[in-house]
């Protein structure tokens, strides 16, 4: 009998495989140990009776090793809960407590590492080559109950820009430059890989779109790479921050609020009690204020298309960066010199 031809996506599932793993979210939460009766006028209310605490899984998801020493990468909305523990099933028989060493909410990535050597791991690519049509497969935890579960699809659009809800807090998050796929990614496939046909990681998967079919959404891996660099040399994310709350304005809200312009970023508030400008700050030793409004940063309009945050990921700390700023109806410029973000 002629010997059967298999798919080249066994060899890249036997491949990526052993490298992806399973992220398991437990807490300590009080057990019911029973129930008693609370008089309330002429009835009496059930009320459960609360005794020691148990480790509760509480969520999960998925995660791949990029090298033998144990460092891992996710996405940060599954490790986001500060209170929880975080257990990495490698296979069956190798599980581990793992350290968050860090985390960012920005680009929705995080950074673990699992305490042995000599693990599997899986190669990292170059995201910028990727091209539209390419073959992708998706490898995950779906659901945290099938692990290794692969999809196949193809990289269905680049650059796109998404608002996802996730975390324990479900958090709203913008998340910009991601890599589109029609391959199936469920609950529970994020932080798996986006590997192409050569067995490379290519993105980190992010997201879906509810009640959408072929509609996934991933990290490109450029993003980790650099990431997981400044990890391993600094033991954390380097991040300049500038220390205000803003809203990105646009035609709409302009109109809405009679405002001079239709771009920029306005400094302002979002709840009563917080302030807009983050007292010593990078912003505020710059001398911006509340209700100023951000033209231009470091000579870049400022627009929903160009948004602050993707300038300012293009800049490093202690940068001197020139602004053109919008203040009682004049323009006037600034200069600010960014420092650091505080992150875990």
């Amino acid at each position: 009998m002629p010997k059967t031809t298999r798919s080249p996506i066994v060899r890249v599932a036997k491949k990526v495989c052993p490298a992806v793993i399973t992220i398991i979210v437990t807490k300590d939460l009080s057990k019911v140990e029973g129930f008693y009766f609370v008089p309330m006028g002429d009835q009496n209310m059930v009320v459960p009776k609360m005794d020691k605490k148990e480790k509760t899984k509480v969520g999960g998801g998925s995660g791949f090793i990029v090298s033998p020493d144990g460092f891992v990468v996710t996405c940060s909305h599954v490790v986001d809960d500060p209170e929880a523990s975080y257990t990495v099933i490698v296979d069956p028989k190798h599980k581990y407590e793992c350290a968050v060493l860090a985390k960012d909410p920005l680009i929705d990535l995080a950074i673990l590492k699992i305490n042995d050597t000599g693990l599997p791991y899986l190669k990292m690519g170059d995201s910028a080559t990727l091209e539209l049509g390419e073959d992708v497969l998706a490898v995950g935890n779906p659901m945290g109950e099938f692990e290794d579960t692969l999809s196949a699809g193809i990289v269905s659009g680049l650059s796109r820009k998404i608002t996802a809800y996730g975390g324990a807090k479900m958090h709203e998050t913008s998340l910009r430059g991601l890599i589109q796929t029609d391959a199936a990614i469920n609950p529970g496939n994020s932080g798996g890989p986006l590997v192409n046909m050569t067995g490379l990681a290519i993105g980190v998967n992010t997201a879906m779109v509810m009640n959408a079919q072929n509609l996934g959404f991933a990290i490109p891996i450029n993003y980790a790479k650099n990431i997981l660099k400044e990890v391993k040399q600094y033991g954390k994310i380097k991040r300049p921050f500038l220390g205000i709350r803003y809203v990105v304005l646009n035609a709409e809200i302009s109109q809405a609020n009679k405002l001079p312009v239709d771009y920029g970023a306005l400094i302002v508030r979002e709840n009563f009690g917080e302030p807009a400008v983050i007292k010593g700050s990078a912003a505020d030793k710059a001398g911006l204020m509340e209700y100023d409004t951000i033209l231009e940063f470091g000579g870049q309009k400022v627009t929903q298309e160009k948004l602050l945050t993707d300038i300012l990921q293009e800049c490093r700390i202690g940068d001197s960066i020139p602004l053109k700023v919008l203040r009682d109806g004049r323009e006037i410029a600034l200069s600010i010199t960014l420092l650091e973000k505080k992150t875990c």
